[in-house]
């Protein structure tokens, strides 16, 4: 994750992660480009290289290797990645309507999401047969089908529907890796069987005669059943039908053929061909709207009609993000000119490959290595980074300069200075610092505007609130109840404002339940970098919209709040709760008793891992699987642990696991010991403390060392160093009672708090002096 001290002019949104998209932002990142900000918008967080994936099903490559971390070169390339799905595109306003999150403002986009099959047609493709594509579903499946076949009993039956390259490899691949899966197991390979059927008059129609020679040979030596003229129609439980009459058994469909673009583009207006792909120019520019771009499989190239193939789809990066470049400076752009003939390298599963191109054909093993040199220096690119060239960056101060110096001698501005927006030169001044004290708070029109657009909650106990004119709330406490109060506040650690807004206020909801209080209203302190009005207001519309999401769903209002100006994006919460008047019914960290058991809610590591992603070391599905975690809401844990008669109850955040244990055994007067082996702990969380990727905050957490008993060697154990990681939205840490421990686990894991663990517990005080004894 990058901050920029450069305001925001310009918004690039790249909708979809496919292979020309990671080529964009690679070269963004060598050289930014000042004032843009690029954001990804995908659904995934990995994106497959389809050039590897047979060799993935064959078993020659890992997950890992045939796949682009997304999250990382995000994080290393200073863009932001939104994972969600795009439903629509309102190209009045330039918005990116997505489905879960409000809508993303673009100056200029780009569209790079790959094909889907036509399955809707043709009755039971969709319920019965496994699609290659979208490739970055296709794994889940697969897997599935892995198993399956290891656990069958007798003869199997794979049937793959498309003759071409891909589905011609993809069987090869699957029959390789499936046969030895079968051997490994004692078990006779040829209970395997595979069926090819497509609907052309041969295989491999896209390549010479002397290609579809050689793989027509490899399938019959390898006892695949070829059928041509063979167009599936339907395909029913076990069986596939064929135009012609013809049934096939089916344990197993794959659908390799007929794709087609995603039905949201026919509402956009956007020029499409017969099969719903984007119809682009030389430029990769679509020919209704100059503002948004096409590449990969999803566009088809006016020119002349090019195969669905990443071959085309790699080598469209570098020109697509010359083009946006230029677009965004106003400058001419640059045709594209794909090779006549692409060069296919199609393998055969077994280390084995024939190369394609034109007329021309060549095999051998030696191919093979040829195509996994190149594969493999392709995925270095993206898995394997240096650091970038540093650029020297465009100031505010000369951005300005520029902007006014042109306005004041009647030129017009230079390129880069003339926004989408109709932001004019008295827009640029209104990025001046505004000053200090009071006057660095944002146009108050603006945050009125966002409130304004939120459906927050409405509360009877909400006198007045942020529908008023008023720089307060007013708040009703309702008889027989008490006031709790918490505030707090975090500095971006991730790039989505909306992920920001939801962790920042499921944090500081989680100080409120761990009490037993129940929230009844909440108000906002927010800070954003400087930027043109129009930047400042999508930012906050963003950030605030998680938030309200979380805010809602935990049944607190959102009465009001503060923006100002700052280096960087922040966000913080005062929050009111109400609890029964009477001390004894309210969780507290003082209170354990001995014998108690300590139970946590959440795994931990989420200090270690932002760290991480800040570096850009950090695997995208171990920052993914930590949101997901910061995500989970306290409120029904806190109710459960209430229920079972817990005695003492904090969150665990900023003083991490040891420092939070530490309050509750000093106040209550007890000694915990602590079972390190039984620690549940985030994916990814020991790999960077492993590598010793700390927050700033833990070298201070861990002058609570001299509070622990342990053996010396524990030091060295990275589990140890994760007892200080502050934690961002961390689970609940509560003393339980033994004789009740076993049903609230129990509660607890059917409510949807699968990593909730059993810790440690609690001991009567002894003449040890440090209140925690950690143990294996």
């Amino acid at each position: 994750m990058q901050f920029s001290e450069q305001p925001v002019l310009h918004d690039l949104v790249l909708v979809g992660g496919g292979h020309s998209h990671v080529g964009v932002l690679r070269m963004f990142a060598m050289k930014p480009e000042p004032g843009l900000r690029i954001t990804v918008i995908c659904t995934d967080i990995e994106t497959p290289y389809s050039c590897m994936l047979p060799g993935y099903v064959a078993g020659h490559y890992n997950f890992d290797e045939v796949h682009i971390d997304l999250g990382r070169l995000a994080a290393l390339t200073g863009a932001r990645l939104y994972r969600d799905e795009v439903i629509g595109i309102n190209r009045q306003s330039q918005h990116v309507v997505c489905r879960h999150r409000p809508p993303v403002a673009y100056d200029l986009l780009s569209i790079n999401i790959g094909s889907a099959p036509r399955i809707q047609q043709i009755e039971g493709v969709q319920n019965l047969a496994i699609p290659i594509k979208p490739i970055a579903q296709f794994n889940r499946r697969w897997l599935q089908l892995l198993t399956k076949v290891r656990a069958w009993r007798g003869r199997m039956t794979v049937v793959v529907v498309g003759g071409g390259a891909g589905g011609v490899e993809l069987l090869l691949a699957m029959q390789y890796r499936l046969r030895h899966e079968l051997k490994a197991l004692g078990r006779n390979p040829e209970d395997l069987k595979f069926v090819l059927l497509t609907a052309g008059d041969t295989i491999l129609p896209t390549h010479s005669p002397g290609v579809r020679e050689r793989f027509m040979h490899v399938l019959h030596e390898r006892n695949v059943e070829v059928h041509t003229q063979a167009e599936v129609v339907q395909i029913s439980p076990g069986c596939v039908h064929t135009q012609n009459g013809r049934t096939f058994d089916a344990d197993e469909t794959m659908w390799v053929t007929q794709t087609a673009g995603p039905a949201w583009l026919q509402s956009t207006g956007l020029m499409l061909d017969a099969n719903g792909f984007i119809q682009v120019n030389a430029q990769l520019q679509t020919l209704t709207d100059p503002k948004i771009f096409a590449a990969g499989d999803i566009a088809n190239f006016s020119e002349r009609p090019l195969e669905k193939s990443a071959v085309f789809a790699v080598r469209m990066g570098k020109p697509l993000a010359i083009n946006l470049r230029r677009s965004l400076h106003g400058e001419r752009l640059l045709p594209y000119k794909p090779q006549p003939h692409g060069l296919a390298l199609i393998s055969t599963g077994n280390r084995f490959a024939v190369a394609s191109r034109g007329p021309l054909g060549f095999s051998g093993a030696w191919v093979w290595q040829w195509k996994n040199r190149i594969d493999r220096q392709f995925m270095r690119r993206f898995n394997t980074f240096a650091p970038m060239p540093q650029t020297r960056s465009t100031s505010l101060g000369t951005l300005m300069a520029a902007a006014i110096a042109a306005w004041r001698t009647s030129k017009p501005a230079p390129p880069h200075l003339q926004l989408n927006s109709g932001a004019s030169v008295q827009a640029l001044s209104a990025l001046a610092p505004r000053g200090a004290g009071a006057s660095t708070k944002v146009d108050a029109n603006i945050f009125s505007r966002v409130l304004g657009s939120l459906q927050t909650l409405e509360h009877e106990e909400v006198l007045i609130g942020r529908h008023e004119v008023n720089d307060t709330a007013v708040l009703k406490v309702p008889s027989g109840k008490a006031v709790v109060q918490t505030v707090d506040f975090c500095r971006s650690f991730i790039d989505d404002p909306y992920l920001l807004g939801q962790i920042t206020a499921n944090h500081t909801l989680g100080h409120i339940d761990a009490m037993g209080a129940k929230p009844q209203a909440a108000t906002a302190i927010c800070t954003v970098p400087p930027g043109l009005d129009v930047k400042i207001e999508d930012l906050l519309l963003q950030m605030m919209s998680g938030a309200v999401q979380v805010l809602n769903a935990a049944g607190c209002p959102l009465v009001g709040g503060h923006t100002g100006e700052g280096c960087e994006l922040a966000l913080g919460f005062a929050i009111n709760g109400l609890i029964d008047d009477q001390p004894a019914r309210i969780m507290r960290k003082s209170g354990m008793q001995p014998g108690d058991i300590l139970v946590l809610t959440k795994p931990i590591g989420t200090g270690t891992l932002l760290a991480a992603n800040a570096r850009g070391a950090a695997r995208g599905r171990w920052i993914d699987e930590a949101v997901r975690s910061m995500l989970v809401p306290h409120q029904i844990a806190a109710q459960i642990l209430s229920t079972h008669g817990t005695t003492a109850c904090t969150d665990v955040s900023g003083f991490g696991l040891l420092g939070h244990l530490v309050e509750m055994t000093r106040s209550s007067g007890v000694h915990a010991e602590l079972h390190l082996s039984a620690l549940p702990l985030l994916d990814g969380a020991l790999d960077c403390a492993q590598a010793g990727i700390l927050r700033a905050l833990q070298a201070s957490n861990m002058q609570l060392r001299n509070a622990v008993r342990h053996p010396k060697d524990f030091v060295q154990d990275p589990r140890y160093r994760l007892l200080f990681d502050p934690q961002t939205a961390g689970g609940l840490l509560a003393s339980v009672p033994a004789a009740q421990v076993a049903a609230c686990m129990a509660s607890l894991r059917a409510a949807g708090y699968a990593q909730a663990a059993i810790i440690g517990q609690v001991n009567a005080q002894s003449a040890a002096i440090e209140p925690v004894i950690l143990k294996l």
